[in-house]
């Protein structure tokens, strides 16, 4: 099995240090998943997607997975965007 990309909408909580805080994400078929507690965040590679950003490791629904924040390169007005992998079948 392979994996994707998916980029996803992110609802985000700026805490008075600047931290980023997701809330919820909203998947491709447009159902909103609340995230009920961030685990663990730290820079890492997806390693079955490809891409590199913040790794946040979350809590959805009772169950563990990861919801990456990958980083724009050369500036502009998005700092980035959210993405999660996606299983695939080869």
């Amino acid at each position: 099995m392979a994996a994707s990309k998916v980029y996803v909408p992110v609802q985000v909580i700026f805490g008075s240090d600047g931290a980023m805080r997701p809330r919820a994400l909203r998947w491709e078929d447009g159902r909103v998943y609340p995230i009920d507690r961030v685990l663990d965040i730290r820079p890492a590679n997806a390693l079955k997607a490809g891409g590199h950003g913040d790794r946040y490791t979350v809590r959805i629904g009772g169950r563990e997975t990861y919801l990456f924040f990958e980083h724009a390169v050369g500036g502009g007005a998005a700092p980035g965007r959210w993405f999660v992998e996606r299983r695939t079948e080869e």
